[in-house]
């Protein structure tokens, strides 16, 4: 599509479609916004966080290097990692509405956050990958919510994505209401490096991409089939992190 024809249809669009809040629909000025009082609710993380799973730390020294104390007794298999939001308010609700409410379009803002979470973190050959949907899981849902998430921060930060570097060759059941060690246990064997997709990993680092992180058991689990397959350092990213594991 030419880009004066583009820029057209979209500013036709805009006038038929006003942009509206991603969170309540209340219009806003420009699209893939948030309304003042979404915003405000939105619980964004800055400051200080654990180097190694992104949750918010207290303190604020500036270039401190920090590890909370879940990170310290038992390192995941991740050299470090970042979340945009908290999973709560605002973060819970668009997290929820792109996972199950079939709202695509959440997945470019919520790129732009990831990508401002991770900035300076990344080596410039790194390979995005998203955490993989079993294909049953897949068919359900039409649309796997963290591959979205990959894809638009590819877009964001201009690396290469890999949709299907990782697949779940094991179907299991909803981790919602387990413990650490049940979701660990769970999880255990069921993601793989996609055969064909190998040769991509060797050496390299990989930045995993998922829509939340909770005890970390399924980036864990993706983690370990990156490195069994060859990958160099892996770092993780998610647009929201639970704030207390359970």
């Amino acid at each position: 599509m030419l880009p004066q024809l583009q820029t057209a249809l979209h500013t036709a669009a805009g006038l038929i479609y006003p942009p509206a809040c991603l969170c309540c629909g209340a219009m806003v000025d420009h699209a893939a916004g948030l309304c003042g009082p979404c915003w405000r609710d939105t619980a964004f993380i800055g400051g200080t966080v654990c180097d190694r799973c992104g949750i918010p730390l207290p303190g604020a020294v500036v270039g401190e290097v920090a590890h909370c104390d879940a990170c310290q007794a038992a390192p995941p298999p991740w050299v470090q990692g970042r979340s945009a939001l908290l999973y709560s308010d605002m973060g819970r609700k668009m997290v929820l509405a792109l996972k199950h409410g079939d709202r695509q379009e959440i997945a470019k803002p919520a790129a732009l956050w990831m990508s401002r979470a991770i900035a300076g973190i990344l080596p410039a050959d790194t390979l995005i990958a998203p955490i993989p949907l079993h294909w049953l899981r897949l068919a359900k849902r039409r649309h796997n919510q963290s591959a979205l998430l990959a894809k638009a921060l590819a877009r964001e930060t201009g690396l290469l994505c890999c949709p299907d570097l990782l697949q779940r060759v094991r179907r299991t059941p909803s981790l919602d209401g387990k413990t650490r060690l049940e979701r660990y246990a769970i999880l255990q064997d069921a993601i793989t490096a996609h055969p064909r997709r190998i040769t991509l990993l060797q050496g390299r680092s990989v930045l995993l991409v998922d829509d939340v992180m909770t005890s970390g058991a399924t980036l864990s689990a993706a983690a370990y089939a990156c490195i069994a397959a060859g990958a160099g350092a892996i770092r993780v990213v998610t647009l929201a992190r639970v704030a207390k594991d359970t």
